[in-house]
């Protein structure tokens, strides 16, 4: 398995460098740390008492790799899941912040566990999730990945704006379909037809 370092560097890699897109709720982001993160954290790197676009421009790739690893994998207990879910549930946070813990209770509700959904990971989630692993060790990360790709088709179902990260323009899968589709086994991604029949009525 890899390290939590290893998977936030390959994080870092899918998130890439600075973006500020008019269309992406997060605002201007680097390294996939976007500014309200920053500012939560207080972060005001270029030290003129604010926290700013420019504070943004500044993140480090190192800066980046330790606010993943404290603050969306160690802080919210990530890395008190099975192993097996760690990089998938870690990208996700990133991604989407509580609502990869959301999509995991869900799913271990649909599996017939027991358990809240919060958004928070606790004893609850903790056993749950270990239990989940027990029944169903060589379906349960590909169920979470399936689950995820849900999401980002169900997010861009309500949001036009966000179609472009789930469709290219030349119809094939978005970024978010792809990233999802990374920690799915082959054999249950989508074919290309699936996923224009997916997104036909976006037209």
């Amino acid at each position: 398995m890899q390290t939590v370092h290893q998977i936030a560097s390959d994080i870092l890699d899918r998130e890439g460098g600075f973006v500020n897109d008019p269309d992406d709720p997060g605002g201007a982001t680097n390294f996939g740390v976007t500014i309200q993160t920053m500012r939560r954290l207080g972060l005001d790197l270029t030290g003129d008492g604010a926290v700013s676009v420019a504070d943004v421009r500044a993140l480090t790739r190192d800066q980046a790799e330790e606010i993943f690893v404290t603050h969306y994998f160690q802080r919210p207990s990530i890395h008190m899941l099975p192993e097996a879910l760690h990089a998938s549930v870690f990208d996700m946070y990133v991604n989407a912040g509580s609502n990869a813990v959301v999509l995991l209770q869900r799913l271990l509700r649909d599996m017939g566990l027991d358990i809240i959904v919060d958004g928070a990971i606790g004893p609850q989630t903790i056993r749950a999730a270990f239990a989940a692993e027990v029944q169903a060790p060589d379906h349960l990360v590909d169920a979470y990945g399936i689950a995820r790709r849900n999401y980002y088709y169900r997010l861009a179902d309500n949001r036009p704006a966000s179609r472009k990260y789930a469709r290219r323009r030349d119809g094939g899968k978005g970024g978010w379909i792809r990233r999802a589709e990374a920690f799915i086994s082959p054999r249950y991604h989508l074919s290309a037809a699936e996923h224009e029949a997916r997104v036909a009525a976006w037209d």
